[in-house]
């Protein structure tokens, strides 16, 4: 399975800017937005093109223009801060919702909320979520979209564990990752080490 740390100067800078405990809930969103653009602009550089003749104001121009739509999907709820960033690159992208919480029986991820644009089946797939921490919720997200049809799907995330990326490669190794760090590890609370702490409730400011 493919992973790709993307270790671009600016994005490396936005990430130490996450990390920092004292880093206010604003200066943290405007960091996840603009690293999430960097991290879309990687993960979408291998997208497929088709040739097209277009008309310019001096003479017909032979151009490459997307051959799929784009969907991101991000994972409820941390995953929509990354949102924002992505739209900034990926204006045209139509987008879908993933909901994930954990199975207090089983300890397992489950869906409890899943919508999805049409046509996914036909369109290159952005799916989203700053921490690859356990690996669970990322694979079974990827599960539904599978489910759903999609075959071309990429996996972005802020960070990432190696337990995390067994566990996702296990489950979808035709699935690339693309993520700005992998860690030491996850906690005993499964948290990530050094890691930035709760991503979503950063980003939200409910601390």
């Amino acid at each position: 399975m493919e992973i790709t740390v993307v270790n671009h100067p600016i994005v490396q800078d936005r990430l130490a800017r996450l990390r920092h405990i004292d880093t206010a809930p604003d200066s943290f969103r405007r960091a996840v937005h603009e690293l999430a653009m960097l991290m879309a602009f990687e993960a979408t550089r291998r997208l497929e093109v088709k040739t097209e003749i277009i008309p310019t104001p001096v003479a017909p121009a032979t151009v490459r223009v997307l051959a799929r739509p784009v969907v991101v999907v991000p994972i409820l709820r941390a995953g929509l801060g990354m949102l924002q960033g992505m739209l900034s690159l990926l204006p045209e992208a139509l987008i879908g919702h993933i909901g994930m919480a954990r199975n207090e029986a089983t300890k397992r991820p489950e869906s409890y909320f899943l919508k999805l644009p049409p046509g996914i089946a036909e369109a290159d797939v952005l799916l989203v979520d700053p921490m690859l921490a356990t690996g669970h919720s990322g694979a079974a997200a990827a599960e539904k979209l599978k489910e759903a049809g999609a075959t071309r799907i990429a996996f972005i995330s802020i960070l990432a564990t190696p337990e995390g990326i067994a566990v996702f490669q296990a489950a979808h190794p035709d699935i690339p990752i693309f993520t700005a760090s992998i860690d030491d590890g996850l906690t005993d609370q499964a948290y990530i080490t050094p890691g930035l702490g709760d991503a979503g409730d950063r980003y939200f400011g409910t601390l």
